[in-house]
Parts: structure tokens; C-alpha cells; sequence
């Protein structure tokens, strides 16, 4: 019998490829993570440039003065509420002390009553031994109610005023709690935007610290060349003006010697006469009243330029460092003139000025919120104490926005 073939479909092997398929999913899944990851991931901020770093800083110390300015005002206000509180508590002491007489003084009439008793005048009168001596003691008594009245009048006057500087004690107290807040705020201000001054220059290479210094340099030769243009149109301009005074006062005496010789040969004394007074009087008023400011203006600056050197504390004034507006007190004060305390104050004081007609012993202004100020010297220069980590020194006016300026005196 023949064999059947077998109609069965001959099996298939399959290669098996778990292992792959296991890597490739394995690889995959690293792959999406790490995407996923750098997806997330904060992008990395560019550095900025070191001129922007210069403006940042610039304006830190700009807002740090700002800060450092209203701190000043706080602690004066802080001084003055404290001085009149001390002032308030005291008058309230020495008025309780009077309250305490009064109370005693009706405390010893109080007492007086009791041990006399309280009878009616009419039982008085009948009870009396001797009629004469009891009118004798009405007086007496009437004289003592006298007296008891006016020491209960004292004593409610006395308590009424006591009551009333006790409520303005507590007000100046209260006062001087929120000035105190403000002072401890701006100095709070003042630290901030200082550290964040420092946290951006610390972070600075070698070479980026060299290129802001070279910036530095920069600025210092632009403004400085600018000083020197005002100082050589000062000049020019002051030339100017002596010419043209000496030429009018060339003409006031040649139009004296006409009115002379119009008076005739006998007029030649009175001729002398008239002129002197006449020109003496003209120039005595103008050179009096800029030689008075000259003079405090020369004491001024013989005291600025003693602080040159001398560190930049924000809040100082002296003797040992100074902010702007400590400094600028303190050298006005040698002259005799007494400034406000902080620059929004000073700026109020005395004249404006242009600055092309700045004088040495001006005070220039600078920034739209009025945070610093230096002493002009003349020349385009001043003295002033510039910010923190630097010291007192001679500086050009244009180096910082000018505000404005005044002549205190």
C-alpha cells in the first residue's frame, strides 16, 4: 500500500527577539526622558554685557542714595519727635507733681471739715456764747471756703492741662513709632540694593573687571573734558565782564570830568567831592556782597578739600566719613549756615542758579530724584562724597545727570 504524503504545512521556526525589543524599548524610553529632561530644563540666561552691568550697578548706587536720603530725613524727624516727647513727659511730670499739691491741699480741708462737723450757720448762731465772736468766725470761715475753692479751681485747671499734654505726649509717641518704622525700612532699602550691587560685581572675571574699569576711566576723561569747556567759557565770560565794567566805568568818569568843566574853574574841588562818593558807592555794594560770599565760600571748600580722602558712609556726617548731604552740611556749617539735612531739603535752601554762572561754594544737584550733591569748586570741578567704596574727592560736575544747583548764602 503506498505511503500517503502528508498534507501538513511543515512548521516554521521563529527566531525569537525578545532581548532586542527589550533594548530598543529600553533605549527609547532613555531617549524620550532625556528630552523631556532638557524640555523642562530652565534656559540658560546669556551673561550680560559688562556695559549693561556698569548701568545696573550705576543705578543700584542711584536708588541706594535715593534710600539713603529718606533714611536721613527719618532719623532727623526721629531725633526731633524724641526731643519733644523727653520735653512732653516732663512738662506732664512736673504738672502731676501740681496735681499731687492740689489733691493734698483739699485732702487737708477735707480733713479740717470732718473734725469741725457739719452744723447749719443758724444752730451756730443760737449755740454761740457770743454772737460778736461767732460773726468774728463766719468771716474767718468765709475766708477758708475762699481758699477751698480757689485750691479745688487749681486743682481741676491743673488736672484739666496735665490731661491735655499727656494726649500730646502719646500722639509725638505715637509719631515717632511710625517715624521710626520709616527709618528702619530705608535703612533696609539702603542694605538691599547695595548687596545686590556687590552680588553683581563679585560675580565679574578678571577681565570683565578690567574692561568695567576701563569703561570708568572712560566716563571720568568724557566728563572731566566737559568741565574744562566750562571752566575755559567761565573764564572767557568773567573776562568779558571786566572789560565791559572797566569800560563803564572809563565813561563814569570821563562823563564826571565834563560835568566838572562845565561848573567853571572854582568847581574843582567840588568836582573831586562829587566823583568819590559816586564811585565808591557803586563798587563798595558789588565787591561787599560777593566778597562776603567768597569769603564763606573759601571756608567752604578749605574744609571739603580737609575731608579728601576720608571714607563715603551712607548716613554719615561726619567726622570721621561721610554720605553727600552729610558732607555738604558739614562744610557750610564752617562757613556759619546751617543746611537741612538731606539733598530734597538743601535743594530748597538759598538761590538758584544757572551752571553757567556757578561760583565755587555752590552745591549741584544731580539725578531727577534729587539723591546727591557736591560742592562746585570752580573749573567745572566739585567735592563731594560719591558712593559707597569710594572716597571724598574732586570730581567733574558732568560726571553724574545735573538736577540743578543754589547758592545757599
Amino acid at each position: 500500500m503506498p505511503v500517503l504524503a502528508s498534507h501538513r504545512k511543515p512548521r516554521t521556526k521563529v527566531r525569537t527577539t525578545t532581548p532586542a525589543v527589550g533594548f530598543t524599548t529600553a533605549a527609547l524610553a532613555s531617549v524620550t526622558l532625556l528630552s523631556t529632561q532638557s524640555a523642562t530644563a530652565a534656559p540658560v540666561e546669556p551673561k550680560p554685557a559688562i556695559e549693561d552691568v556698569q548701568k545696573k550697578v550705576d543705578e543700584l548706587y542711584r536708588q541706594a542714595g535715593s534710600a539713603t536720603q529718606q533714611y536721613n530725613r527719618a532719623k532727623a524727624a526721629s531725633t526731633a519727635q524724641r526731643a519733644k516727647v523727653d520735653t512732653l513727659l516732663s512738662d506732664v511730670a512736673k504738672r502731676t507733681e501740681k496735681i499731687n499739691e492740689a489733691r493734698r491741699e483739699l485732702g487737708a480741708f477735707a480733713a479740717e471739715q470732718y473734725r469741725t462737723g457739719g452744723i447749719a450757720p443758724t444752730a451756730t448762731f443760737f449755740l454761740a456764747d457770743d454772737p460778736q465772736a461767732y460773726f468774728d468766725q463766719s468771716r474767718l470761715m468765709s475766708r477758708s471756703t475762699e481758699r477751698q475753692q480757689k485750691a479745688v479751681d487749681d486743682f481741676r485747671t491743673q488736672q484739666a492741662a496735665a490731661s491735655k499734654k499727656r494726649a500730646e505726649a502719646v500722639q509725638s509717641l505715637e509719631s515717632l513709632t511710625e517715624t521710626q518704622t520709616t527709618l528702619r525700612s530705608s535703612k533696609q532699602q539702603v542694605q538691599n540694593k547695595l548687596t545686590e550691587a556687590r552680588s553683581l560685581l563679585a560675580k565679574l572675571t578678571a577681565e570683565e573687571k578690567a574692561r568695567l574699569a576701563e569703561l570708568e576711566r572712560k566716563k571720568e576723561a568724557e566728563a572731566k573734558e566737559k568741565a574744562e569747556k566750562l571752566a575755559r567759557r567761565q573764564a572767557a565770560e568773567a573776562k568779558e565782564r571786566e572789560k565791559r565794567e572797566a569800560a563803564e566805568q572809563k565813561a563814569r568818569e570821563e562823563a564826571a570830568k565834563e560835568s566838572g568843566g562845565d561848573n567853571g574853574s572854582g568847581s574843582g574841588s567840588g568836582t573831586g567831592t562829587g566823583t568819590s562818593p559816586g564811585s565808591g558807592t557803586g563798587t563798595g555794594t558789588g565787591t561787599g556782597t560777593d566778597g562776603s560770599y567768597a569769603a564763606k565760600a573759601e571756608k567752604v571748600l578749605a574744609f571739603a578739600r580737609a575731608q579728601i580722602g576720608k571714607p563715603y558712609v551712607w548716613g554719615a556726617s561726619g567726622p570721621a566719613s561721610y554720605d553727600c548731604s552729610g558732607l555738604t552740611q558739614a562744610a557750610w556749617r564752617e562757613a556759619g549756615v546751617t543746611l537741612p539735612r538731606t539733598t530734597w531739603d538743601q535743594v530748597k535752601v538759598g538761590t538758584r542758579v544757572a551752571t553757567s554762572d556757578l561760583q565755587p561754594g555752590d552745591l549741584v544737584f544731580f539725578y531727577d530724584d534729587i539723591s546727591h550733591v557736591g560742592i562746585y569748586k570752580g573749573d567745572g570741578m566739585m567735592i563731594h562724597a560719591p558712593k559707597p567704596g569710594a572716597n571724598v574727592r574732586e570730581e567733574s560736575i558732568y560726571y553724574m545727570p545735573i538736577y540743578g544747583s543754589v547758592r545757599p548764602a
